[in-house]
């Protein structure tokens, strides 16, 4: 791999990016002080981003109440003192002409309207208990992307109602990667050491896109101190500037090439005897499973050379046991595929094969800090639910925490779910299939969402109740885990713009009364704050002072670590995959859909200034991308040689499900017969007018799948034709 770029270079670009993105609201530069005192009232005020799910910590100044500057904490262990694009561009909700500033409730037309929120809630309240007494609790659900008060609230807001239908976004994002890792390790994630690794090979994720600052520092300090970072990716991501190695493998045969690494471990007696013997199940029904998996086999299926594939095993072998294969997000295997599950498991394999787990440079399971038990009689507990979650039944190794979403679509097609609640989830034009959540959602007594602007998903509502924005309101604590616990929270830094508008807390007990659960919410998010910060030994007055606190309950130690399976062992093995009707040995699953001759595979992924579909219609944002066309198709020079298309050209994109126009960006960094679309585009909400029409939307392409096991979307389980559209 060859760059014209350095590291510095992208770090210095990253900043430049974050400034245009503040354009007009915050300067990215620190502000001096004396020229803040001399324009007016100077405050800071410590909170969280909410640019993506890291919620890193930062620091607003407000002059004379009006918001001036936003930095990264310092002490906060994702920001380190740095905001990404994002979290700059992100501070102009509060201000932006496209947010929703009151209640609004559709219209027999299809429209929307105005409506208080007493009438919004009443009217909620009474549709809510009808559904509870012609269909009982069970026919109520919540999808929610969790947030730190958000993940608090909707899930004791449904248990009030007697509801266990619970679900966050993971089905459309990390639901497969973090339930294999969880069946093979008992952890949900880890991480990797990269101060002190040798060797990292990511599978498809990239630092340089999904940014957090601290892991973009870490993997570049990694870089710096010699490290070998390799990119498993049919695109040439942005992390490149910190990789040595570019190895471009067919979109979903991943688990192929990690096999293969597996069997010449394996077969050239490289693997770690001592912890394979002491620290594992499973083993030997492994390596004989294994032992079909060659380089060879590999090539065919990946299209990775097979002498590729041994030089990357011998690499690791000689780092072991300061390597890892890194955890990915959605990525490659997040959602994406029939397989994606397994290949998580697989990840977890080859970890365990280099004896990584715990060790200095390799992969880590660390811990998180929890609260204790509150007041019961200020916090009441609920009332056990006794009902069981959609979709659990099917989808048996799907987190529990997470559930499959899914399974609410398919409940308003038969009626099973008649009144859903989103909160800060735009599971329309996200998860699945928009057409089909649309047809869902249509079917449905109830629909509500709750959002700081008209989503897609607000479209297909009810009832749509506006939440103030990031920088306007209070929430409960943040835990942070890893080597070290912390715990942080968000702070308003300005007043509510608009009144109109409510915090989580307040809509949730709102919504609660009026179902006939307030009983269970009588008391403020400062309040329950203090009460859960008091158990870890701090309080809301401490933090609003100091921003974040450390906390002493973490004990990190390298080592072997305790895995919290039912074997207490690294499993290459589960007995809960058997019973889920799988194979049990950690294996190879082929990935659903192949391109038939003329088709392309089509895979997404994330650009550093954005966030899912939150973020395009924000005005500096939106502004970055028309500026630099980034809502393009990534097509290979040689594809786009053979059918006479130029850099810029449109053309049409079709799937079975769907056909749209968008312009080309003809490259090198992507793999022949690949096609890569971002995938934050093609928004279709009227009332995002930034956003509405520009470029094309993924899902809207992706047949509805759902992967065995878990339930995930299988988002990038599809293939597409591509057409010139002369001009």
């Amino acid at each position: 791999m060859s760059s014209n770029t350095t590291r510095r270079g992208f770090l210095k670009g990253a900043a430049a990016t974050a400034a245009v993105a503040t354009a007009g609201i915050c300067a990215l530069a620190p502000w001096r002080h004396s020229e803040a005192e001399a324009a007016g009232n100077v405050v800071q005020t410590p909170s969280l981003c909410n640019g993506c799910s890291s919620k890193c910590g930062l620091v607003a100044t407000t002059v004379d109440g009006k918001l001036k500057t936003v930095e990264g904490m310092g002490d906060h262990p994702y920001s380190k003192g740095t905001l990404c694009g994002r979290g700059h561009g992100t501070a102009q909700w509060a201000y932006s002409d496209g947010r929703l500033t009151q209640p609004m409730k559709r219209t027999a037309d299809g429209g929307f309207e105005p409506i208080s929120w007493d009438a919004a809630f009443e009217e909620i309240g009474q549709t809510v208990k009808g559904i509870l007494a012609e269909s009982g609790p069970e026919a109520l659900a919540i999808i929610q992307d969790p947030r730190p008060s958000g993940k608090y609230y909707s899930k004791r807001f449904i248990n009030a109602l007697g509801s266990a239908n619970i679900y966050t976004h993971a089905a459309a994002c990390n639901l497969s990667k973090e339930s294999g890792i969880q069946q093979a390790t008992g952890a949900q994630n880890f991480s990797v050491d990269f101060g002190n690794t040798k060797m990292v090979v990511f599978i498809g994720r990239s630092y340089g896109d999904g940014i957090r600052p601290s892991s973009v520092k870490s993997l570049a300090q990694a870089a710096d101190n010699g490290a070998r970072i390799v990119l498993v990716d049919p695109r040439l991501n942005n992390t490149n500037v910190m990789a040595t190695d570019w190895v471009p493998i067919k979109p979903g045969f991943d688990i192929a090439l990690l096999l293969a690494i597996a069997n010449v471990l394996v077969t050239e007696d490289l693997y770690d005897h001592d912890f394979v013997e002491e620290s594992c199940v499973g083993f030997p029904e492994f390596a004989q499973q294994v032992a079909q998996y060659t380089p060879e086999w590999a090539e065919k299926l990946c299209d990775v050379p097979a002498d590729r594939i041994t030089e990357l095993a011998h690499a690791l072998a000689e780092a072991a046991p300061a390597c890892a294969i890194e955890s990915s997000w959605r990525a490659a295997f997040g959602c994406a595929y029939q397989n994606s599950f397994e290949t998580a498991r697989v990840v977890c394999a080859v970890n365990a094969l280099l004896g990584s787990w715990g060790q200095k440079g390799g992969a880590l399971i660390t811990s998180s800090p929890k609260t204790g038990e509150v007041d019961e009689v200020k916090f009441p507990k609920l009332p056990k639910v006794q009902a069981k979650r959609l979709g659990d039944t099917e989808y048996p190794l799907a987190l529990s925490g997470t559930g499959t979403n899914l399974a609410v679509l398919n409940g308003c097609n038969d009626g099973t779910v008649q009144g859903v609640f989103f909160y800060n989830s735009n599971a329309v034009q996200g998860y699945a299939q928009p057409a089909k959540w649309r047809e869902a959602l249509a079917k449905a007594k109830l629909v509500v969402t709750i959002d700081v602007q008209m989503s897609e998903t607000a479209l297909a509502s009810h009832y749509v109740l506006p939440e103030c924005t990031v920088l306007e309101r209070m929430e409960l604590p943040e835990f942070i885990g890893g080597k070290k616990h912390y715990v942080a929270m968000r702070f308003p830094a300005i007043e509510r713009i608009y009144p109109d508008t409510k915090s989580c807390d307040e809509i949730f007990a709102g919504l609660a009364q009026a179902c006939g659960v307030g009983q269970y919410f009588d008391f403020t998010v400062e309040e329950l704050a203090d009460a859960q910060l008091a158990t870890v030994g701090t309080s809301v007055a401490e933090l609003r002072e100091k921003g974040i606190v450390e906390l002493p309950t973490a004990k990190f130690e390298y080592g072997t670590p305790a895995f919290k399976t039912p074997t207490e062992k690294f499993q290459f093995t589960s007995q809960a995959v058997a019973d889920a009707g799988l194979n049990p040995v950690i294996g190879y699953v082929p990935r659903l859909v192949e391109p038939a001759e003329g088709e392309f595979y089509l895979v997404g992924g994330k650009q550093s200034i954005h966030s899912h579909t939150m973020t395009l219609n924000l005005e500096a944002l939106n502004a970055i991308s028309r500026e630099h066309d980034m809502q393009r198709l990534w097509m290979a020079a040689s594809d786009a040689a053979a059918l006479g298309v130029a850099d810029g050209d449109t053309v049409e994109v079709s799937s079975s499900e769907h056909a749209g126009q968008v312009s080309v960006k003809v490259t090198e960094r992507v793999k022949p017969g690949v096609l890569f679309l971002p995938t934050h585009y093609g928004g279709s909400s009227q009332y995002q007018s930034r956003a509405n029409g520009y470029g094309l939307n993924m899902m809207d392409f992706i047949p509805l799948h759902l992967e065995p096991g878990v339930g995930s979307t299988m988002s990038q389980e599809v293939a597409v034709k591509v057409r010139k559209v002369e001009a």
